[in-house]
């Protein structure tokens, strides 16, 4: 428990200071999911939507151009300021996905994308996701799928391993990054809480990077978790999982640029209607 709580603070605290190079980078990337996140979720004109984590509010917004009535909650101040800056007209709190301020009910579709692991108590969360959902409402979360297909992060995780480096005692241990990569616990997660019509899907497509460079430094500046387990080594570490990565994306070269895999684990399910 204190060490999930350790987590959570880090997590807090780390993402107060991410919102522009976030953006930047993963701006091109996660937005490209929204679609059929919003798809599992059943959200349509008229819907109340909950967006978790909401981050500068990419999933949000397009919930309100669908015709939702949204409201996005985040841990970190500093990505609600900029939900609220990119999106005026939607309605951006600060909250804890694992201690929601709303009543039992309060909505007919909750969505998360990338949340979970982020998080030290996922199967709290999930209650709370099931608690604020009304009887038949949706919940639909997205989890980057395994590095053997999720390449865009996996050739510097492979970097990382290939270079024999571990993450700084001083930064608190997390939950496994991958462990909802996995059907089976996705599925075992949105069923703890007593939802049905549990499902997964995988979405799959190509992120188009310059170069090596703007990979390695848009991961660098846009992670919380990944980027301290590098800037954390010594210099001689460092430059050992540079060479690695160099070596690692070349497979990925096309036409003056690379075009990388990327994969996420899309998991849905409904509040069972009594």
């Amino acid at each position: 428990m204190a060490s999930a709580d350790a987590f959570n603070a880090f997590e807090a605290a780390a993402w107060e200071t991410k919102p522009v190079a976030y953006g930047d980078f993963f701006g091109e990337i996660t937005p490209r999911v929204v679609e059929p996140l919003l798809d599992a979720a059943g959200v349509g004109p008229g819907v109340r939507m909950l967006d978790v984590a909401s981050g500068p509010g990419y999933a949000a917004g397009q919930a309100a151009s669908r015709g939702a009535s949204v409201v996005g909650v985040d841990i970190a101040e500093a990505m609600v300021s900029a939900a609220r800056e990119r999106y005026p007209q939607i309605e951006f709190r600060h909250g804890d996905a694992e201690a929601l301020a709303f009543p039992d009910g309060s909505f007919d579709a909750v969505v998360g994308n990338f949340v979970l692991h982020h998080l030290g108590h996922p199967e709290q969360a999930a209650g709370e996701f099931a608690r604020v959902l009304a009887p038949g409402g949706r919940l639909a979360l997205t989890a980057w799928d395994l590095p053997t297909r999720a390449r865009f992060l996996g050739v510097l995780l492979d970097a990382v391993a290939e270079a024999g480096a571990s993450p700084p005692s001083d930064i608190p241990a997390g939950p496994p990054f991958f462990r909802f990569s996995e059907d089976e616990e996705l599925v075992r997660l949105l069923r703890g809480p007593g939802l049905g019509d549990v499902g997964t899907t995988r979405i799959s497509f190509t992120h188009v990077a310059s170069s090596g460079d703007e990979l390695w430094n848009g991961l660098l500046a846009g992670t919380v978790r990944t980027a301290p387990i590098v800037l954390g080594q010594t210099d001689e570490v460092q430059l050992r999982i540079r060479a690695a990565f160099e070596r690692l994306v070349k497979p990925y070269e096309a036409g003056g640029h690379l075009e990388l895999p990327v994969s996420v684990n899309l998991a849905s399910a409904r509040r069972r209607e009594s």
